[in-house]
């Protein structure tokens, strides 16, 4: 008797040997047949369970934000006054998670805003917000002051250009200190060097945590105000 030794498939096995595919070689790497010959299959297997590239995508974006769900937890704010180390704790976790995929963050920020698993991370922020006594209207204003750090990551308004890299941008910018002396003059007396924790341009830990209580302390002024 002949038996189908083909491996059997899975939605979620797909997604994540998208995301190991991913944490390896990079996000640019993750195409329908690279992740088919990870698995063992002809690429066409792929398809009775992922649509296109795009619902791989996100699904991958749903594995790296489930794990952060599954990570931060349900703590209960018992004191009001515990909302705010109970919130970095959050913060910093789930940047740790990213930090071990260091393109999700990218990717995260082009898929829609609205999965369940975005929608239960946030839900539980605000939990810990309105467990330390904030309004919803103050919540709401919280929220919108944290943005993308409230999962753990910045949205650096400005960047290096796709082509090129940091170091040459920097570069760039120095060669032109007479015209830009401020931005230069700041740029060579930075001292920070966390090379080891980075999640974007100048998203490292430093500047991460630096902006974290920045807008921790003065959410907790304004709680504290009423």
């Amino acid at each position: 008797m002949v038996t189908d030794q083909r491996p059997r498939l899975s939605r979620e096995q797909i997604f994540r040997t998208a995301v190991a595919r991913a944490d390896r070689d990079g996000v640019e790497a993750v195409t329908m047949r690279n992740i088919a010959t990870d698995l063992g299959v002809e690429a066409m297997s792929l398809y009775h369970h992922v649509a296109n590239k795009a619902e791989l995508l996100d699904g991958m974006a749903e594995v790296v934000l489930d794990s952060i769900t599954a990570a931060v937890g349900s703590p209960v704010v018992n004191d009001p006054a515990d909302w705010k180390p109970l919130l970095r704790k959050r913060i910093l976790i789930a940047r740790d998670i990213l930090l071990g995929h260091p393109w999700a963050p990218a990717l995260i920020g082009t898929r829609s805003p609205m999965t369940l698993s975005i929608v239960a991370y946030f839900d539980g922020v605000i939990g810990l917000l309105r467990g330390g006594g904030f309004s919803y209207e103050l919540a709401h204003h919280a929220m919108h002051s944290l943005g993308s750090r409230a999962l753990g990551f910045t949205q650096e308004l400005f960047g290096p250009p796709a082509d090129q890299s940091e170091p040459d941008a920097v570069a760039a910018l120095t060669a032109m200190a007479d015209r830009f002396p401020n931005i230069v003059g700041m740029m060579a007396a930075d001292t920070h060097d966390d090379t080891g924790a980075l999640l974007g341009w100048c998203d490292d830990q430093t500047e991460f945590e630096f902006g974290l209580d920045l807008i921790l302390d003065g959410l907790e002024r304004l709680r504290s105000a009423g």
